[in-house]
């Protein structure tokens, strides 16, 4: 298999170019490296976001809501960009299985997990996607995990469990909700490797959209049989986190994840999670007041070692754009 999905369709997004497959010869140049690293942010983010949302809404409504207003706001840019819907039978299938494991799965285990496990936990547990897609990554026809590769994600992973053991030396953490959160991660891997491996059949805008809307589609009954009885508080904070959470981490992080993906492959650009564990906690830290200690600082080099080790690539095995 050397397929992968061509996010090319962001560079021309006035046409109705196909984000289908092709193989991904890029190393990291300096915009991959700005895109992961804005990336990485805007997605650590949404932990924190989440938490405020979560003080006033129950979990599956909130996202059922979010993804909604996001992938219809998606869809209608991209149709005004000429793009269209995908006609085959198979490309519709794989974006149900995206938007399911992307949506549902990982972010509706996390909301639900998050009612109990903090922002800055959460985050650190996301940062190990990037194992998960770089081991069976090679199972599926990927990349090969080379020595280098093997020792940057272990020094990654390090660093995240670096910071993990310092939360969990605290006590007080919800299993069930740790356990839920690892489901979670299993299923964000599952759905970098359906971009990697795939094409849809229609431009990267409406991927974006038409996931989403599958993922609204099967989280709204979800929400009306176990929340029928939850409370949503309307306050300044709700609102808030609803507009950041639909505009940012919905659309334009969603958006970079892809284009990313198609630019430098899946294992480069999921390493670039390893930036999470240091981006999740501080933006709790700075927001929700979560701590931030010099043991956070020191798993957080361990994480930036390790992702320079993972994309580094000789200048001479480099092919030019």
């Amino acid at each position: 298999m050397a397929q992968k999905a061509d996010i090319s369709a962001t560079r021309e997004p006035a046409t109705d170019k196909p984000a289908t497959g092709e193989p991904a010869t890029r190393g990291v140049d300096a915009l991959a490296l700005v895109m992961g690293v804005a990336f990485a942010f805007l997605w650590s983010s949404a932990f924190t976001s989440a938490k405020l949302a979560l003080m006033d809404a129950p979990p599956l409504g909130f996202l059922a809501v979010r993804f909604w207003l996001s992938g219809t706001i998606a869809v209608v840019l991209a149709w005004a960009l000429g793009q269209r819907l995908p006609t085959a039978a198979r490309d519709w299938g794989l974006l149900a299985v995206l938007g399911i494991c992307q949506n549902s799965l990982y972010l509706g285990l996390f909301f639900i997990a998050m009612q109990t496990v903090p922002a800055s936990l959460a985050a650190i547990i996301a940062s190990t996607m990037p194992l998960l897609v770089a081991l069976l990554s090679p199972l599926v026809g990927g990349d090969r995990l080379n020595g280098r590769r093997a020792l940057g994600l272990a020094i990654g992973f390090g660093g995240a469990l670096w910071i993990l053991a310092d939360r969990l030396s605290g006590g007080g953490l919800d299993p069930v909700g740790l356990a839920i959160c690892t489901v979670g991660v299993l299923a964000l891997a599952t759905a970098t490797l359906t971009v990697r491996h795939a094409g849809f059949g229609t431009g990267l805008l409406m991927v974006v959209g038409l996931q989403m809307l599958a993922g609204a589609a099967t989280l709204t009954p979800l929400a009306l049989i176990f929340e029928q009885d939850a409370t949503v508080t309307v306050t300044g904070r709700l609102i808030g986190a609803f507009l950041y959470t639909v505009f940012v981490p919905g659309l334009i992080a969603t958006m970079l994840w892809f284009a990313l993906i198609g630019r430098i492959g899946a294992p480069r650009a999921a390493a670039f999670h390893f930036l999470n564990p240091g981006f999740g906690v501080a933006v709790a830290w700075a927001v929700l007041g979560e701590p931030f200690t010099w043991w956070d600082a020191a798993g957080v080099a361990f994480v930036a070692l390790g992702i320079l080790l993972v994309q580094w690539q000789r200048r001479a095995t480099t092919p030019t754009a």
